[in-house]
């Protein structure tokens, strides 16, 4: 411990040096084009492009030399707090977030540039903020209260704010926008109250409504309506959209996945698959109606939102190129669809669970009535956290494997609200036992597990290269993996676990890789 603290002491006096060197780095804007057609240069959008993949053809850093890689620089969030966001890095210039708090340093040194705290804030749940957005001179982040900020990418100085969702509903803030086109994508985070759940497009100049989506049905006739008991039950049916969505701009099709329906874990007053919560939907990006769904977990009972990332990549099934899209899902399942359609290719596991009774011809899991929450209790796996969960995994198209953080837990899952008309949460699930969790890769021809490792950190985003190598948490810190056979070839303490989504750009001939640990935000370089 007392060696990592030198080290890291070290690097930040290297750091204050060499930030003295240099002249400030100047904030540039980014355009819709630079955003759907992204350089090396940069880390433009959540997932690095619109895909999803988080894969970057950066090679320098390559599984020969990736045991050189050093400590660049170190900064420490002044007002505290966990790094959840996925940085945005334009113009040599990384732009995050903690809840109600937006930073801007510079992408070679560290060095703070301006700091945003949303101090008026009303209130809201604290868990986590992804990360902004930014488009031309204007960066967006929400609030914890349901506001939608944009502020100067030069400055700081907030340009206006507009509310998204209702904080007196028990809505809040947490997603990172994203902009597709002329619009900002982003939904409400929440479960707490039996409210329904929407994706909106908002106008990046006013943040006044373009059009809304919501998850489940509002009106008599709307589609999904029969999947309800009623009306009702489906207007406060939940399924919340607090995941960044992904994109394809040749198909112009969004894709948002959904969460949980509610009430949560109490189900008497809603029987049926009680569509479109915890599933993968497909959204004309123009007008927002829905072209196709796949749904995850029909009638979930076990707080297992589909929000995973739903990553869009072309690939070769029984020899035909096909467009294809998939998700490893919180309930222990894989998925592997035609983004065309949102017919199934692939259904599978990736983890061994015992909730379900197989799939349906359609390649929808079929849930096993014995395993719902129970007032003697159910044991099931997996748990409430999931075999995954909001940590974003990595697709490399070099390797043809898609990687995900997994976890195998058991635990008991009780009923407390035994009426008819349950609210809100109305059980739970209490004890069990975790297995060691696990960093797997997955064919995604056949669904199949090709190789899965011990994992040592907690749980985290993943990010794969061109240099056939997977970054993600380790033991105290940040590891790579060689991408081909999980093998382990470097780490780094920097005192916690990986905490969001690793990214990498070039900057100046050097391949940077930068990962948020705890209150810190930390850069590694290839000095070669």
């Amino acid at each position: 411990m007392r060696a990592m603290r030198a080290a890291l002491i070290a690097a930040a006096l290297a750091s204050a040096a060499l930030a003295a060197q240099q002249p400030p780095a100047s904030p540039v804007a980014l355009t819709a084009d630079q955003i759907e057609n992204p350089t090396t240069e940069s880390w433009p959008t959540y997932n690095g492009d619109y895909s999803g993949r988080r894969y970057s053809p950066l090679l320098k850093i390559n599984t020969g030399n990736v045991k050189n890689l050093s400590l660049a620089w170190i900064y420490d969030l002044p007002a505290g707090g966990t790094i959840k966001a996925t940085p945005l890095q334009v113009g040599g210039v990384l732009y995050f977030t903690t809840p109600n708090h937006v930073y801007a340093v510079e992408a070679r040194t560290g060095r703070e540039l301006w700091h945003f705290n949303y101090s008026r804030s009303r209130g809201g749940i604290q868990i986590g903020n992804r990360g902004v957005a930014i488009l031309n001179d204007t960066v967006y982040f929400v609030t914890t209260d349901c506001n939608l900020v944009a502020l100067d990418i030069k400055t700081g100085s907030e340009k206006w704010a507009k509310e998204f969702c209702s904080l007196e509903m028990m809505y809040y803030g947490s997603i990172a926008p994203v902009v597709v086109k002329d619009k900002l994508i982003l939904g409400p985070s929440g479960d707490d109250l039996d409210v329904p759940a929407y994706l909106d497009a908002r106008s990046p100049e006013t943040g006044d409504l373009i059009w809304r989506w919501y998850v489940t049905p509002q009106k008599p006739g709307d589609p999904g309506l029969e999947s309800w008991p009623n009306l009702d039950m489906a207007k406060h049916g939940g399924g919340m959209t607090w995941q960044p969505i992904t994109y394809d701009p040749e198909l112009n099709l969004i894709y948002v996945t959904t969460g949980n329906p509610q009430p949560v874990i109490a189900h008497a007053n809603r029987k049926g698959a009680n569509l479109y919560t915890a599933s993968i939907v497909a959204l004309n990006a123009d007008t927002g109606k829905m072209v196709w769904y796949f749904q995850a977990s029909p009638h979930d009972t076990h707080d297992w939102d589909a929000t995973q990332t739903a990553v869009i990549f072309d690939g070769t099934i029984n020899g035909q190129r096909r467009k294809l899209i998939a998700q490893a899902s919180r309930n222990g399942k894989f998925f592997v669809l035609d983004r065309t359609d949102g017919k199934a290719v692939v259904s599978s596991e990736y983890i061994k669970t015992n909730w379900s009774l197989g799939h349906d011809d359609q390649g929808v899991p079929i849930p096993n009535p014995a395993k719902n929450p129970q007032v003697a209790g159910a044991l099931v796996t997996p748990n409430q956290g999931g075999a995954t969960n909001w940590f974003p995994p990595s697709f490399s198209p070099q390797s043809g494997l898609f990687y995900v953080n997994a976890t195998r837990a058991f635990s008991v899952w009780y009923l407390y609200d035994v009426s008819e008309n349950p609210m809100g949460w109305g059980g739970t699930d209490r004890g069990g036992y975790t297995e060691q969790p696990q960093l797997k890769a997955i064919d995604y021809k056949t669904g199949d597990v090709r190789w899965s490792i011990p994992r040592y950190g907690g749980n985290s985003g993943l990010l794969t290269t061109a240099g056939n190598l997977l970054f993600g948490s380790a033991a105290g810190g940040i590891g790579a993996y060689n991408a081909t056979t999980g093998e382990p070839l470097w780490n780094a303490r920097v005192g916690s676990s990986v905490t969001n989504g690793p990214i990498t750009y070039q900057l100046d001939g050097l391949q940077y890789v930068i990962a948020g640990a705890g209150n810190r935000l930390v850069a590694f370089v290839l000095n070669q």
